[in-house]
């Protein structure tokens, strides 16, 4: 992993911003840390090709594509499965049963704007977020509607501190900036998640009303 964080770090440009967030968006874990930032950060030097607003852009359209992929493969390849397994013995030794299985793609179907919403916000919860939305049938223009939309904003948080590494912390390298982004951008997860976890928890509130 440290190898190809090295190359891309070595090679940021528009077109190896959006393999990398397709890779980081997809089922295959991939810090976004280490691309967006840092390619905020080169955008903001002198002579720089790439511009900060682009890289939002196109970072954002890596995310909407890796997370068609978990969302396709749930969709068609997963679902399957998963009633099979509710319908297993073993699916009912685990208390999993379909109407179950029913019932979390019910919810998930009247709640799941704002669950994919805010899970592209949640790390670690990001490139998952699309794999309930594709077991549902979630329609594909709203799943990335708000895809879009999540992912548009975490990405803007990430180029904005690739900006304030840039304006108030210079850095000697973009691992440098990296690094900081990882650690500031860990913080800035765990509050939206807090936020996340009020909101989600006050659409449950307002469903058992």
């Amino acid at each position: 992993m440290s190898a190809l964080i090295n190359f891309v770090l070595a090679n940021l440009n528009y077109w190896w911003v959006f393999v990398f967030m397709t890779i980081e968006s997809s089922f295959i874990p991939f810090p976004s840390e280490v691309v967006v930032p840092p390619a905020a950060y080169l955008s903001m030097t002198p002579d720089s090709p790439l511009h900060i607003v682009l890289v939002v852009l196109v970072a954002t359209l890596g995310a909407d594509a890796g997370a068609l992929i978990n969302y396709g493969l749930a969709r068609w390849l997963g679902r399957p499965l998963v009633y099979r397994f509710a319908d297993s013995r073993l699916g009912h030794l685990c208390l999993i049963d379909r109407a179950k299985v029913e019932h979390a793609e019910t919810y998930f179907r009247d709640h799941g704007a704002a669950s994919t919403f805010f899970g592209r916000l949640i790390p670690a919860v990001r490139q998952l977020i699309s794999i309930p939305a594709g077991l549902s049938g979630m329609k594909v223009g709203t799943f990335l509607l708000y895809t879009s939309l999540g992912a548009g904003i975490w990405n803007s948080v990430l180029a904005f501190l690739g900006y304030l590494i840039y304006t108030q912390l210079p850095a000697g390298s973009t691992r440098e900036v990296a690094d900081m982004a990882t650690r500031y951008s860990h913080e800035i997860g765990y509050a939206i998640g807090a936020l996340a976890v009020v909101v989600v928890g006050y659409l449950i509130y307002k469903a058992r009303q």
